[in-house]
């Protein structure tokens, strides 16, 4: 959130008990949601400040008119400014993100080691588990050192 002197003057701002009023919540359930980070916010002392934007912004990815494909959910409660702090254990969930990392390769196309690391690195810190993860998943094979992304592999919608 950037809040230059030009529009910080227009932003109107909530406490967490203004936007629990507002949108007839729990105090208790709007204060997790900041502090977990849901709600971006800014903590004054002791009390926060809610933007109004954030709210917005919020509430359009919680909505239930937001009609996400499994994967379009995970991937947005999964990676944050394109990066996956953690693999879910959750197999299926897994997957979704590695074929996420997966789409960032060419299909037909020859990667040394390093490549391969400096690719997942972008996004996950832990490519050895990575690599290993697309090998079992069938989604590249190895070969002399040599990573392939199968052409046979079809990512999920």
């Amino acid at each position: 959130m950037d809040y230059s002197e030009g529009n910080i003057k227009n932003t109107e701002f909530f406490t967490t008990s203004e936007l629990a009023e507002k949108l007839k919540m729990n105090v208790q359930v709007i204060t997790r949601k900041v502090q977990a980070g849901e709600i971006k916010a800014y903590k004054i002392g002791k009390d926060w400040r809610i933007p109004e934007q954030s709210v917005l912004e919020w509430l359009e990815r919680h909505s239930n008119q937001n009609k996400n494909t499994p994967k379009e959910k995970v991937i947005r409660n999964f990676v944050k400014d394109e990066h996956i702090e953690t693999l879910p254990a959750k197999r299926s969930k897994r997957k979704y993100l590695l074929e996420y990392i997966l789409a960032q390769f060419e299909s037909n196309r020859d990667y040394t080691e390093d490549e391969v690391n400096h690719i997942i690195g972008r996004y996950h810190e832990d490519f050895a588990t990575v690599r290993r993860e697309f090998i079992m998943e069938k989604m590249m094979e190895r070969a002399g050192g040599i990573y392939r992304r199968l052409p046979g592999y079809k990512l999920s919608n």
